[in-house]
């Protein structure tokens, strides 16, 4: 018994293809479908009509770097880390986070023998703690993306942002490691009488995922320590007036506290993040000890004061002074540890923009 089938069939496809010509354009569909075999009507695509419209094809603006050093180990992007982050495809070794901890309420604080305003800023204006709570959701999981499977992420805070980071971490799946304390040398006074000194901050140290092994120097910190177990208690001082020879940023971190981390965390050449540079402690760090680094910022004056003190270090003098003046670099350096270097390769893994 035969059996006749008929089958009536319509079939429009609309492809967007970049050329020079319509007749560039046709050519190029061809090509495309004939290379992943696909069949519009006949395998030579007799008897197909081609309609060719020119249109105006939509496309993704690329990132642009504010700045970047003659050797490529700084690169500063200008904008909100929400926006940037997702807008580039790119692994990093580990991240240093110093976010906002939503102080700016108006109080009065005492700096360099003077009462100050605490306020630093919109960015760190206060929040109710479901705000802070979806703050840190947001930028951690992008972080998270941007780490490498076996990358460590930082984070510093004091207690009014810190427990929301750590439940946020936990959340996302990251393995907090250590909560480091920074117990400052040099606190400012408590001008209140009411309450003990502030004299620390905590630093959360995470790894990206449970379940993949994370760089620790462990050696290295050993031997910075004097031949002992580095504990998670770490006294270091407060910023000194050297390190704001390019400006003062109002939460800027000093450079023992970052060179620690990176050493502890990372390897000669490694790439690090950090999403509220400010004014690029992390960068410079990561630069003196032979690093390359990715900061981002939104705010103006901040990435302009970021480039000069990169720009500083491009004077032999100045880099040299500004290594003598970090503990654990001049403790290395008298140890003579060569994992310490003072500038990264030439080339290498490198940002795709």
């Amino acid at each position: 018994m035969d059996y006749q089938v008929t089958i009536k069939e319509q079939l429009i496809r609309k492809v967007l293809v970049e050329s020079a010509s319509a007749e560039e354009a046709e050519a190029a569909v061809i090509a495309r479908y004939k290379a992943e075999d696909i069949v519009l009507d006949y395998s030579d695509f007799t008897g197909v009509d081609f309609k060719v419209k020119r249109v105006k094809l939509k496309k993704e603006p690329s990132l642009s770097p504010y700045y970047r050093s003659v050797n490529r180990d700084f690169t500063l992007l200008h904008g909100d880390c929400m926006e940037l982050l997702g807008k580039f495809d790119f692994k990093f070794d580990m991240i240093f986070a110093d976010p906002p901890y939503f102080l700016s309420n108006d109080g009065i604080s005492f700096q360099a023998g003077k009462v100050v305003s605490v306020n630093k800023g919109e960015w760190d204006r206060g929040k109710s703690p479901a705000e802070i709570n979806e703050f840190n959701m947001r930028w951690l999981s992008l972080c998270r993306d941007k780490l490498k499977d076996n990358g460590t992420i930082w984070i510093s805070g004091t207690y009014h942002n810190i427990f929301s980071v750590a439940t946020s971490l936990t959340s996302l799946g990251y393995k907090i490691l250590n909560v480091v304390t920074w117990a400052k040398t040099n606190p400012p006074p408590n001008i209140s009488c009411r309450y003990f000194t502030y004299s620390t901050e905590f630093v959360i140290w995470a790894r990206k995922s449970a379940k993949v092994p994370h760089r620790f120097n462990y050696e290295l910190m050993k031997l910075l320590n004097d031949g002992k177990q580095m504990t998670d208690v770490w006294r270091l001082p407060a910023i000194a007036r050297w390190e704001k020879s390019c400006g003062k940023h109002p939460t800027q971190k000093p450079l023992s506290l970052l060179t620690r981390i990176i050493l502890a965390s990372t390897n000669e050449n490694a790439w690090i993040l950090d999403p509220f540079a400010g004014s690029s402690t992390t960068g410079i760090a990561a630069s003196l000890t032979g690093r390359r680094f990715l900061g981002i910022d939104r705010e103006q004056e901040f990435v302009d004061m970021s480039r000069h003190r990169r720009e500083e270090l491009d004077d032999a003098s100045k880099r040299s002074e500004y290594r003598s003046k970090i503990r654990d670099i001049g403790k290395a350096s008298q140890l003579e540890i060569p994992s310490i270097a003072s500038e990264p390769a030439a080339a290498g893994y490198d940002l795709p923009f």
